[in-house]
């Protein structure tokens, strides 16, 4: 697999290098027509990692450095720091076609994945890329794990389930809602398990399975939530609301933004609160108050924004557009770099240790692809910066 990998990296070299070269040319031709501000172009391309199918996933990043992205050709891609590839993990197929992963990975303190898939089923692969377990459940699994401080594993799924697992697959409870849950569940240092449901309530479930408490929000709640080192719950929901509660479940305020987002909210260097808005970044503060917003895209199709962004340690915040522009911004604000993923539908990218971006992208006329961008700014030194937490990975510290 090894040799394999690097045989596909040395044969996209080519590929990639017209897809930079497409990329400047696409970058000039949006630039005439919309005028975005002026700054780089493009972050280096280290390398890319043909995967083929899409993938709308955020990757997740392992301690010893592996790159773990899902795409929609119910593949599980492992990628090593240099971009080769190190094994792919494939989930049933239903006849002939493979069912979509939309769950993104998180890793265990042991370095065992976990993922959600459309087959209805959760999956846990050793870090050899082999099923350590699969589990059933009775709908979709579009929601990301997260994982306790114990290694509990929770997740939701269509079926209108929140459900937890021990480290090595068994069964500890599930929780009952009056929707279908996509939202991914988030764990406090409390060791509460936070998630919110199609049915418009965000919960608060104890690591034994009964309810804490419970807050109507009026509408459906795909987001994830962002935990502050206060308590303070962050989490959209879809009538465009940005709700803040106490670590109880009292409002603290609640925010009109006016926007249906699937986009997570992150936590900056500052403490200021980020989230995608229809076709716009918003920048909130503690007390509830819109500080800016700024569009997150000059092309003309102007799509909204699903992913969540990723906060840096600089104060700058990095985020993909609907289209697939990835964009650096800074707090005055302005765009200060961008980089064309080229799609609809991608995903939020992770950060590395050493700073390096990696992200799914396309290849005009090939495929998606890994790819890794140079960036030495690390992610910002906050309770929650990135999706699912300080590291991106869905592990409670």
């Amino acid at each position: 697999m090894m040799g394999q990998g690097k045989w596909r990296l040395t044969a996209t070299r080519f590929l990639c290098a017209a897809f930079i070269a497409g990329g400047a040319l696409h970058e000039a031709a949006m630039a005439a027509e919309s005028s975005p501000p002026a700054g780089p172009l493009t972050l280096t391309n280290l390398w890319t990692l043909i995967i083929k199918g899409h993938s709308d996933c955020v990757p997740a990043v392992a301690s010893n450095g592996t790159i773990y992205l899902p795409n929609f050709d119910g593949k599980l891609w492992a990628a090593n720091p240099d971009g080769t590839r190190r094994w792919v993990f494939e989930t049933r197929k239903v006849g002939r076609t493979n069912i979509e992963i939309k769950s993104s990975p998180a890793i265990g303190a042991d370095g065992t994945v976990f993922f959600g898939c459309r087959d209805e089923r959760v999956y846990a692969v050793t870090p050899g890329g082999a099923v350590a377990w699969a589990y059933k459940t009775g709908g979709w699994v579009d929601s990301s794990p997260a994982i306790g401080s114990d290694g509990s594993v929770y997740v939701g799924s269509w079926d209108k389930n929140l459900y937890a697992f021990t480290g090595s697959g068994t069964k500890k409870w599930q929780f009952a809602t009056y929707g279908e849950i996509t939202s991914s569940p988030s764990v406090g240092g409390d060791g509460l398990i936070y998630f919110g449901s199609h049915d418009g309530k965000f919960y608060a479930i104890k690591s034994d399975g009964t309810k804490a408490w419970d807050y109507t929000a009026g509408a459906s709640i795909l987001s994830s939530a962002a935990i502050d080192a206060d308590g303070t719950l962050y989490f959209t929901s879809v009538d465009g609301n940005f709700h803040a509660l106490a670590s109880g479940g009292l409002v603290k305020w609640k925010l009109k933004t006016g926007g249906a987002t699937e986009s997570s909210p992150v936590i900056g260097q500052d403490g200021s609160v980020f989230v995608g808005v229809n076709k716009e970044i918003w920048r909130i503060s503690r007390e509830g108050r819109k500080v800016w917003s700024h569009p997150a895209t000059y092309d003309a199709y102007q799509q909204p924004i699903h992913s969540t962004p990723c906060a840096l340690e600089d104060g700058s915040l990095i985020a993909v557009s609907g289209y697939g522009l990835l964009a650096a911004y800074n707090q005055k604000p302005a765009m200060t770099w961008r980089y064309y993923l080229y799609g609809f539908g991608s995903g939020g990218p992770a950060i590395a240790s050493d700073g390096t971006i990696y992200v799914a992208a396309g290849l005009p006329g090939v495929g998606r692809a890994i790819v890794a961008l140079s960036n030495t700014v690390g992610m910002a030194r906050s309770p929650w910066p990135a999706f699912r937490g300080p590291c991106g990975d869905g592990r409670a510290r």
